[in-house]
């Protein structure tokens, strides 16, 4: 992995989230491996919310604080993901304005195939969201 080490979300499940290939500059990849866990239905379609897990990490990734949460995020699926294709998944961040980031996602299959997009408003607390 590319400098910086992660520094956030070091205690997510990588095999339902997506593995961190490329962190650093405001950028991140994030590649998800699907199982047969993530199956929706008996004809192998991966249920949505596995890849809106592996956007939001690789959002949250690309902002690379241990006080970045999610605020919002205007996503689309654009095509299904069968059990057992992996999914590389591309976030960037494309506008910084005070605690907000802005981070664009993108998800596409080994083929090219484009299967989520999406834009990820996130923001960079004081201190931890659980925190007192």
């Amino acid at each position: 992995m590319s400098s910086p080490e992660l520094q956030t979300h070091l205690g997510i499940n990588q095999t339902l989230c997506g593995t961190p290939v490329q962190v650093g500059g405001g950028t991140s990849t994030v590649v998800l491996q699907t199982t047969a866990e993530m199956g929706a239905d008996d004809r192998g379609l991966v249920h949505g919310g596995f890849l809106f897990g592996a956007a939001d990490y690789a959002a949250m990734l690309a902002v690379n604080d241990p006080n970045v949460v999610l605020g919002a995020a205007d996503t689309r699926f654009l095509a299904p993901v069968r059990v057992g294709q992996a999914v590389r998944v591309t976030a960037q961040t494309t506008a910084t304005r005070g605690r907000k980031h802005t981070v664009e996602v993108d998800a596409k299959l080994d083929d090219g195939t484009s299967v989520f997009t999406g834009t990820f408003t996130t923001f960079v607390l004081d201190r931890h969201v659980l925190g007192r």
